[in-house]
């Protein structure tokens, strides 16, 4: 697994963290992410950088070819500032926070400031919330359990399924069951050479940290398979070969489509190169504002009725080469608008936090 990087005074802010707010108070979630908008405009720009060349199952991340999608901004840039005073957005191990004056903070009820994590002067401090979990990333977490049950197969497809032309599509992105059990598996967890099966399920967080043949694989222990791009793009578009699932001009916020921090900039408190070698970090799609429940979005629809084919997370095909396409909760823009969104800056064993499936079926 490749080496977690945590700013210098990380583990030291964390202890003022939980002192300044206690620890009686402590929650389960995260919570509503505070000023997701504060002192960082958004930028997206290829970041280009070398595949990885472990191409192990159990590889920790790729880095970003040229052709991926970053936000990019100094997080800790006191020259850029937000609203509300902020001088900028800044993380205390995962948490996500504002730059702020230290009796600015103490102002915002249950909030403390945590020094170490914002240039300026010293009174400048890293103001987060208190009660959020701090997130483990050697911490598996199963937010999919007690949901794992497909409904029936429409049309004559399998379950979990709809008829799109000639063809079956996954309703849902691709969640993961283990083969046997029948016990989920964590949508932060890369599956390795684990067996496991995709399942199609409504309101479970689909599953992301995964390459195209892992993709393959669960698909065909389904009785599925991937999709082709054309029969991607078929889903996605309708019969009417719309832009995006719901029409040809493009709507914020109907799909999980943008987000104004990059997740990985916001979970490192950084935007140092390094980061981009740390994307198969599973605390970044447990960030608040990123990969939401299959289907939370009841808007983001095609016209036969298959969820967040836009946004939320990529999605593999099954080009040999590596594609994956619809976009992501960051951009669906940069590498074409909505339906028409497709990577393909990387072979089928890269993975990060943005990469899901679904699956076809004849």
């Amino acid at each position: 697994m490749a080496a977690i990087h945590l700013l210098p005074t990380a583990a030291v802010a964390a202890g003022i963290l939980l002192s300044a707010c206690g620890s009686d108070d402590a929650d389960d979630g995260w919570g509503e992410l505070p000023g997701s908008d504060a002192g960082l405009e958004e930028t997206t720009a290829d970041v280009a950088a070398q595949d990885a060349a472990d191409s192990s199952a159990d590889a920790t991340a790729d880095t970003i070819e040229s052709g991926a999608e970053v936000g990019t901004g100094d997080a800790s840039d006191s020259s850029n500032p937000g609203t509300d005073g902020s001088l900028g957005p800044c993380s205390v191990l995962g948490v996500p926070g504002d730059c702020l004056d230290t009796d600015q903070c103490a102002a915002t009820p249950d909030h403390a400031s945590s020094a170490g994590f914002c240039s300026g002067p010293s009174e400048v401090q890293c103001c987060t919330p208190c009660g959020l979990a701090l997130c483990d990333p050697s911490v598996a977490q199963y937010p999919n359990d007690g949901k794992t049950l497909e409904a029936p197969g429409q049309g004559g497809c399998p379950a979990g399924m709809i008829p799109v032309a000639s063809f079956c599509v996954d309703q849902y992105e691709a969640s993961l069951v283990e083969v046997g059990s029948g016990a989920s598996w964590s949508p932060f967890l890369n599956p390795g050479n684990s067996a496991v099966r995709a399942v199609s399920v409504e309101g479970a967080v689909p599953q992301g940290y995964i390459h195209q043949e892992q993709a393959a694989a669960a698909c065909a222990n389904s009785g599925k398979r991937l999709c082709t791009d054309a029969e991607w793009l078929r889903a996605c578009q309708g019969p009417d070969e719309l832009t995006c699932p719901y029409g040809d001009t493009p709507v914020p916020g109907v799909c999980n489509d943008h987000r104004s921090v990059h997740p990985a900039i916001q979970y490192f408190g950084t935007d140092d190169d390094w980061i981009w070698s740390e994307i198969g970090n599973a605390c970044i799609n447990q960030l608040p504002q990123s990969v939401e429940p299959a289907g939370a979005r009841q808007g983001c629809v095609t016209a036969e009725s298959a969820f967040d084919m836009m946004g939320n997370l990529h999605e593999w095909t099954a080009d040999p080469a590596g594609t994956f396409r619809g976009g992501f909760y960051v951009d669906t823009v940069l590498n074409g608008v909505g339906c028409l969104y497709a990577t393909t800056a990387h072979n089928t064993l890269h993975w990060d936090y943005s990469t899901g499936f679904r699956c076809c079926a004849d």
